[in-house]
């Protein structure tokens, strides 16, 4: 690649990363004036990724514009740790995820889900009481339980309903407990449970307790995560080729400024 190509490509796309990083950043400091704990726990890790990309656009712009070898070494050398960085996380999060599958119930349009069927450290991280306790008040305030008796306005619907795995896990009792659905939000507690189960136990029809603090709700939220994850992990293999080709590019531009110096 020719030094005046690799400069000019190499100049724009930390020029447009430094855009995009200021959106991130800003985006951030919008989260965090918001009164929602649970959005706010988010504000720290975009504020963090918001800046590190702003730092290594910056020191790239500049190493470009200014055609300076050291400041393109520095570039390179960060870059190339982001990418360690990427590829070390994916290969986590594929390793994490591999486990954990619904168990379909006979007469239910949606899979029900066991923790037990999910990898060691989602078993650690969910069953850890300060973790759960905080992601046990974000499932409170959505609400998303409290709002099936809207979507669904008779027990027929709702018995038809293609429920998610949190609603699954986290807004009724397990299949096998054998309670009756009276409509979306309430069952029969009068009625003796069939399993022994421990859920079955801890579900209560109060809107802020129902079955949040159930396994069958942490397995829920394990699925969410890892359906998520996975969708993070395609993003990141998607990222890597991208950067990969950057990094390529911004070798080109070092070994050409490089060049220029060495002949000034």
């Amino acid at each position: 690649m020719g030094m005046g190509t690799s400069t000019f490509v190499t100049r724009w796309i930390n020029f447009l990363t430094m855009v995009l990083a200021m959106v991130v950043i800003i985006f951030g400091v919008w989260m965090s004036t918001r009164h929602d704990a649970c959005r706010k726990s988010l504000t720290i890790p975009v504020l963090s990724i918001g800046g590190v990309i702003f730092l290594i656009s910056v020191v790239g712009f500049l190493g470009a514009v200014k055609r300076s070898s050291i400041l393109l070494w520095l570039y390179l050398i960060m870059l190339f740790f982001i990418l360690v960085g990427i590829l070390v996380f994916t290969v986590l999060v594929f390793i994490v995820t591999n486990n954990g599958s619904g168990h379909s119930v006979t007469g239910l349009r949606y899979k029900e889900y066991q923790l037990q069927d999910y990898s060691s450290w989602f078993l650690k991280e969910l069953n850890n009481s300060h973790n759960w306790e905080r992601l046990r008040v974000c499932l409170v305030k959505t609400e998303g339980c409290n709002n099936l008796s809207k979507k669904y306005k008779t027990y027929k619907q709702y018995k038809l309903a293609k429920l998610t795995p949190i609603e699954a896990g986290c807004c009724r009792p397990p299949s096998e407990c054998g309670y009756p659905a009276v409509n979306a939000s309430y069952y029969d507690l009068t009625f003796h449970p069939v399993s022994p189960n421990n859920d079955c136990k801890r579900y209560k029809n109060s809107r802020a307790v129902k079955c949040y603090d159930c396994d069958s709700c942490k397995a829920g939220v394990a699925q969410y995560m890892k359906t998520e994850w996975r969708v993070v992990a395609i993003f990141n293999v998607v990222l890597f080729a991208i950067l990969s080709i950057i990094y390529f590019v911004g070798c080109c531009a070092r070994r050409n400024a490089a060049r220029r110096q060495s002949k000034g």
